[in-house]
């Protein structure tokens, strides 16, 4: 196994668990990941300092009053993961707002949970789509671990109202999306803390092989328009729209730029040699928006003897 240190970029971290994760597949039902104790210091010096391990700064903290075992225990129900540690699970549904101090909410499971929910889901769809070239799979990919794909899988869990918060955020309203995909990762990693690899992917592809199914179904054949519409419709109770905003060039050569939009929402336009290629590839722009990428369609009309 290894060690995260507190100076590790998430590239690095990144890379990390990808050339740890065979061996991880390996020590599956081995217990969970080593996770060793700095020596000479308090636990609040080990917070304070940075140095510490996740335990030392949640069990100083952990609030197990009656309100917060029951929301723990009705998690776990939810999650179908029953924790050895309590204090991982306590950990991983406290938004900084609702923490003691920043070491103790879910800010770091977060950052682990990203890079462990990628190397899994990156397994399941090498293995599911062995007849898939790589872009493919990066699309796929993309769509599965985005934000809005973790966010909806922590509401369709049911999860908002557990959520340990402070003052200013109220789980009785509906809760940002950010907080609810911190948490799926947040679990994630917990989970593999607790429990090790075999426990997390399970929980990992109960939960999202839906999500895989969907997206590789507007994927393998670049139906861009058909995984926008599913996760619009999906995500936001909307449909997106197509304008288009110019054409370009003689009439035996047209070149048509289109961009979606939905809930007031305009997205970068793409062109294409006729309103349904232009459609798919402002489809695939409005995708990759959504994902928090760059849009993958920007080039200029082309015709022959240049571009207009």
């Amino acid at each position: 196994m290894f060690e995260v240190g507190c100076d590790l970029t998430s590239s690095e971290l990144t890379i990390m668990v990808a050339s740890e994760y065979p061996k991880m597949l390996e020590l599956k039902g081995r217990g969970e990941p080593s996770n060793p104790t700095p020596s000479g210091k308090s636990d609040a010096q080990r917070c304070e300092t940075g140095v510490e391990t996740r335990a030392d700064c949640m069990d100083s903290d952990i609030d197990l009053s009656p309100d917060i075992l029951d929301r723990l225990a009705l998690c776990e129900e939810k999650i179908g993961y029953q924790f050895q540690d309590k204090a991982l699970l306590h950990a991983a549904l406290t938004h900084a707002s609702g923490a003691q101090h920043r070491l103790a909410s879910n800010e770091r499971l977060e950052f682990l949970g990203d890079a462990i929910l990628g190397a899994i889901v990156c397994e399941l769809l090498f293995y599911q789509f062995p007849d898939l070239l790589e872009g493919h799979l990066t699309r796929i990919k993309s769509v599965v671990v985005s934000r809005q794909t973790c966010a909806k899988i922590s509401h369709n869990l049911g999860l908002e109202p557990l959520l340990i918060v402070g003052k200013g955020i109220s789980t009785d309203q509906p809760v940002p999306r950010s907080l609810l995909a911190d948490v799926f990762e947040s679990l994630v990693a917990a989970i593999y803390m607790d429990g090790g690899i075999a426990a997390t992917r399970q929980f990992v592809e109960q939960s999202i092989q839906p999500e895989i199914e969907l997206a590789a179904s507007g994927a393998a054949d670049d139906n861009y328009k058909s995984l926008l519409q599913q996760i619009v419709q999906r995500d936001y109770g909307s449909t997106p729209t197509y304008h288009l905003i110019e054409e370009k060039g003689p009439d035996h050569e047209k070149r048509f730029r289109v961009a979606a939009q939905f809930n007031g929402r305009n997205f970068t336009p793409a062109w294409g040699e006729n309103k349904k290629a232009a459609e798919q590839r402002a489809a695939g722009n409005a995708l990759a928006e959504l994902n928090g990428d760059d849009p993958p369609f920007l080039d200029a009309p082309q015709h022959n003897g240049g571009s207009c």
